[in-house]
């Protein structure tokens, strides 16, 4: 009687084509990813968020990076970031909205690395760490004019890969639950 179950369930999850089949397939799948896979990858990388959707353009470039430094390198410079320093960053070209970053603990954090970190708002916000202190870092957006408020001190992780357009996603969903995209 038991095996008849499997072998019924099993026939209903892999080969039914009725809608109730593919609902119950989207569910496994949805618990499959948000309760074993990504808490295994987080595990793994030593975040409690190893992937994170870039909602915002607080990090594009838009241009090419010789144009892009002539148009916002100024404060950089004035707060001893050396041009070719700069070009030594990791994501030195920035990062653009819809991109997916694959973040690791973010326990060797240094002036350059883009981290992602909790804010007062509701998201985490993904910013490059620009000075470094005993208390924390001080972070800015690479299409921002200035310095973020405060130091951080809550990091998430540091950003190693980028998995581009796929947040978009997110944030269609996001648009969709009513929580607006932001518009670049």
């Amino acid at each position: 009687m038991k095996k008849d179950f499997f072998k019924k369930a099993w026939y209903f999850i892999w080969y039914d084509d009725s809608l109730l089949s593919w609902f119950v397939n989207v569910i496994i799948a949805f618990i499959l990813v948000k309760f074993i896979l990504y808490p295994g990858i987080g595990f793994f990388l030593g975040t409690s968020h190893p992937l994170v959707a870039v909602v915002s353009c607080s990090m594009e470039h838009n241009l090419d990076f010789d144009i892009w430094w002539e148009n916002k390198g100024k404060w950089y410079e004035e707060n001893i970031i050396s041009k070719e320093k700069f070009s030594k960053f990791p994501f030195k070209n920035g990062i653009n909205q819809g991109d997916i970053m694959v973040l690791k603990n973010g326990e060797e954090i240094i002036v350059g690395d883009i981290i992602v970190f909790n804010s007062k708002s509701s998201n985490p916000i993904i910013h490059r760490a620009v000075q470094k202190n005993k208390d924390g870092f001080m972070t800015k957006g690479d299409n921002n004019i200035v310095l973020d408020n405060g130091i951080t001190r809550d990091v998430i992780g540091k950003a190693f890969f980028r998995i581009p357009y796929l947040g978009w996603i997110k944030i269609a969903f996001n648009g969709l639950i009513g929580q607006g995209i932001i518009k670049c």
